[in-house]
């Protein structure tokens, strides 16, 4: 089991390289790893139910102790994420299924390595714990809805279909992990040490099996869907850090919310487009699923270097 868990911190901890390796040998050999798109959802499944065998009551603990803040968070970003994908979409006036693929990105919950790069920043772990497993849970409701809002521009657009998709994705396999959890304390426990490693290989599975099943609709509007991923990205993050400074809110809590707001759930982006819309409708998700990970990265070591400085002054008057 030892061994398992150096293994698994490893994957972890390299976990974007792996993400940029396979994602670019899928492109160049796609008949390799097209087979993988047929597993898209059960795949997702499995990240949701090492995601809930981690989960306990006491991440819920700050939505009690803090609900304005927990609030802030999740509202920044189910309204900040999906208003500047529609914006990006009829701004840049993109073809119908990349316009579909980005307001679906930025529809999802909260991003499941979010919460690692708010820990990695120095920033407030709880509250982003907090953040992304509300969001996670509201998700069959609110995401239906704002791709509703956000893409009948484009589409039709079945709420009820949504719907059973993200509780079938999502919900099951996070209720049926913390069940576990709850059930099989020091077995559930011990296989959670494995998790990150099995997460890490599924996550990696669904973005090569996305690239390689839309290949060629990549090679054609690659660097399209690329650009505005990556201004979707920043501008989250950036706007999220704004709106949680606009609450007054403390440096280690703002952040928290940037790196919640920005970092986005692509998997359950990848699994809706695959069932509901089409294969070039998940490749902005499958592009974000890699671009997130290398700016969270990023953002995360330049928060680390950041202080609050009015916080390290109140803690000197303390300590004096």
């Amino acid at each position: 089991m030892k061994t398992i868990e150096k293994i698994s911190r490893f994957a972890g901890t390299t976990f974007t390289f792996w993400v940029i390796l396979v994602a670019v040998l899928a492109y160049l050999v796609p008949s390799d790893f097209k087979w993988i798109g047929a597993y898209v959802v059960p795949l997702l499944g499995i990240v949701m139910f090492g995601m809930g065998l981690t989960l306990s009551a006491s991440d819920f603990k700050e939505v009690f102790r803090r609900p304005k803040e927990v609030a802030i968070g999740v509202v920044g970003h189910f309204v900040i994420m999906p208003l500047l994908a529609f914006l990006l979409a009829v701004g840049l006036h993109l073809p119908k299924e990349v316009a579909v693929g980005v307001i679906l990105v930025g529809c999802c919950p909260s991003g499941t390595s979010s919460n690692v790069m708010v820990f990695l920043g120095r920033g407030n772990v709880a509250l982003a714990v907090s953040i992304a497993s509300v969001s996670t849970i509201l998700a069959p409701i609110v995401t239906p809805l704002l791709i509703l809002l956000f893409a009948s521009k484009w589409v039709h657009v079945s709420v009820e279909s949504l719907f059973l998709s993200i509780v079938q994705v999502i919900i099951v396999p996070l209720c049926l992990g913390f069940l576990i959890k709850k059930l099989f304390g020091r077995q559930a426990s011990a296989g959670t040490k494995a998790m990150p490693l099995v997460s890490v290989i599924a996550i990696v599975m669904i973005v090569s099996g996305v690239v390689a099943g839309s290949q060629p609709q990549i090679a054609k509007t690659g660097l399209l869907i690329f650009a505005v991923v990556v201004l979707h990205n920043i501008f989250g993050y950036c706007l999220g850090f704004f709106f949680s400074r606009l609450f007054g809110m403390d440096l280690a809590k703002q952040k928290a919310v940037a790196l919640e707001v920005g970092m986005q759930n692509s998997g359950l982006g990848v699994a809706i487009a695959s069932a509901s819309f089409s294969p070039l409708a998940a490749v902005p998700s499958a592009i974000f699923s890699v671009w997130h990970n290398i700016s969270g990265s990023i953002l995360a070591f330049i928060f680390s270097k950041v202080d609050d400085k009015k916080g390290s002054q109140k803690d000197e008057k303390v300590a004096v």
